[in-house]
């Protein structure tokens, strides 16, 4: 009888194919210009991982020194820390354990509201107001409020970010995510629910919390001349972009320099337009100095679009290497998308306008004969929820739901799973088209996408050059049949939209 073949005998890339299976390549992530970017490697939120899934890595890594090394990428590749005094004391105990740390590519800090000073007044607050029968428990914001002032005393946060900093050598992916824990949340909705005083009063700040967590940790990167290259923030505040203006001046053109990949959504809509345009020095400033940038994306809320002109952002930037670009609630003219995307038509791949208000006097068809005729590297451009601000100011006035793309999911700290909730674009209820779906261009209903002419054949082939095939497609023959009545877009018109700007003929799309 043969001997049975032990599972030590089964090489390391076996062993991790094996592992795929429980949990994905910590290797593999989405290319920046591809369209499920943004929701899957920056704006989608960073997954708690399955409980069994974790036990059977943990188990995996158990059973002797070469699978534990084998395994380690699978635990340690991202990282998930909370701003608190456990989450910080973990991050220390990992980025202590070099042979771990060095495996870390992108790091999520989940900052929670601070109550520095407001948990006894949460207490009277809730007394008074009859927030004891809502099952609300006060003593839970003051023990947040002791640990919070415990760690900013003591500068304990900035300490371990800066080890970690150092520690994580391979470090690409930053992000910064807003965290709602339960307690968080059901003091939000008997806030909502009550109709009671704003949130000032309970001194519940995201405001400085933002500005801390981003100014404290933009100073740990520097200081440890950390290599990392993407930064994503989906739930960035305005007026903390204005206190890091003026608190960390120096610091900003130093880390924008070596950013590929930005993603910055302000989640926050009173007096938005006034901060924006009060920050317009600052986005100048790190536009200006992010040379190298490949991907951009600055977003709104949805219910309240930034009436700014896209320059008074953007600057008349130019980027050689710009791939991806994408802005979202934003109410603009037709001039103004048009000539940012011709200032990048040789590099840029991807474009997304979510949520795009077209100011009256403009009309989409004038941007999307544009994008046809004169974006010959475009693959994909996404149109979700376009529209005419006068048609938009109307629903809105009509009680009609702008939904605000929200995200609410559940965070864990790693192995210390912990219910949380989050705000950030996109929403975990919308539309068929939120991720992978809608992000890959079906050439199925057009006759040429963007794969259309890969075919396997000699280049001295006639079927190799560019030719007509205007006879054969179903799509519309120019942007004039494209149904744009100039006063709103229906759901199956930006689709049309978007197939046609993609679906352009080889020969007749040459300029």
């Amino acid at each position: 009888m043969s001997k049975s073949a032990s599972l030590q005998s089964l090489s390391n890339e076996l062993l991790k194919d094996i592992l795929d299976f429980i949990e994905a390549d910590p290797e593999r992530t989405v290319s920046i210009d591809r369209r499920a970017y943004l929701s899957v490697e920056s704006f989608r939120l960073p997954s708690p991982p399955v409980p069994s899934e974790a036990h059977d890595i943990g188990s995996f890594r158990l059973v002797c020194r070469r699978f534990a090394e084998i395994g380690i990428p699978y635990q340690f590749a991202k990282i998930a820390t909370r701003l608190s005094r456990h989450g910080l004391e973990r991050l220390d105990a990992i980025c202590s354990q070099s042979h771990l740390a060095k495996h870390t590519r992108k790091f999520s800090y989940l900052v929670p509201y601070f109550y520095v000073e407001g948990g006894e007044e949460i207490e009277r607050f809730l007394e008074s107001n009859g927030g004891y029968r809502s099952h609300i428990d006060p003593s839970v914001f003051q023990a947040k409020a002791k640990d919070q002032r415990r760690i900013l005393e003591a500068k304990e946060d900035a300490r371990v970010l800066r080890k970690a900093m150092s520690a994580f050598e391979n470090l690409q992916h930053v992000q910064i995510l807003r965290l709602q824990d339960e307690s968080d949340r059901m003091l939000l909705d008997f806030l909502q629910e009550s109709e009671l005083p704003q949130l000032e009063s309970l001194d519940l700040k995201w405001t400085y919390a933002c500005m801390h967590a981003t100014s404290t940790i933009a100073k740990a990167l520097l200081q440890a001349k950390s290599g990392f290259s993407r930064f994503s923030g989906p739930m960035m505040n305005s007026r903390s972009a204005l206190a890091i203006k003026d608190r960390i001046p120096r610091t900003v053109p130093q880390l924008a320099s070596q950013l590929t990949c930005l993603e910055l959504h302000f989640d926050d809509t009173d007096s938005l337009n006034e901060r924006m345009r009060a920050a317009s020095e600052l986005f100048k400033t790190v536009f200006s100095a992010a040379r190298n940038l490949q991907a951009v994306h600055v977003g709104f809320p949805s219910r309240s679009p930034l009436d700014l002109g896209l320059e008074e952002v953007f600057h008349s930037i130019h980027w050689e290497k710009l791939r991806a670009f994408g802005i979202q609630a934003w109410r603009l003219d037709a001039d103004e998308i048009i000539q940012l995307a011709r200032r990048h038509q040789r590099t840029l791949r991807g474009l997304r306008l979510r949520d795009v208000q077209l100011r009256e006097g403009s009309m989409w068809k004038d941007v999307l004969a544009m994008l046809r005729t004169e974006m010959e590297q475009l693959d994909w451009v996404s149109l979700r929820r376009v529209d005419y601000s006068k048609h938009f100011d109307e629903l809105w006035a009509n009680s009609m739901e702008v939904r605000d793309g929200s995200i609410e999911g559940s965070e864990s700290d790693d192995e210390d799973v912990f219910p949380a909730h989050f705000s950030a674009p996109g929403s975990a209820n919308e539309s068929e088209d939120d991720y992978d779906s809608e992000y890959e261009p079906s050439v199925a209903d057009t006759d040429h996408g963007p794969d259309a002419n890969d075919i396997a054949l000699s280049p001295n082939t006639t079927a190799s050059l560019p030719f007509c095939t205007c006879s054969r497609s179903s799509n519309p023959a120019s942007a004039d049949d494209l149904g744009d009545n100039g006063m709103f877009v229906y759901h199956h018109q930006r689709k049309l939209w978007e197939k046609w700007v993609i679906g352009r003929c080889p020969e007749h799309s040459c300029n």
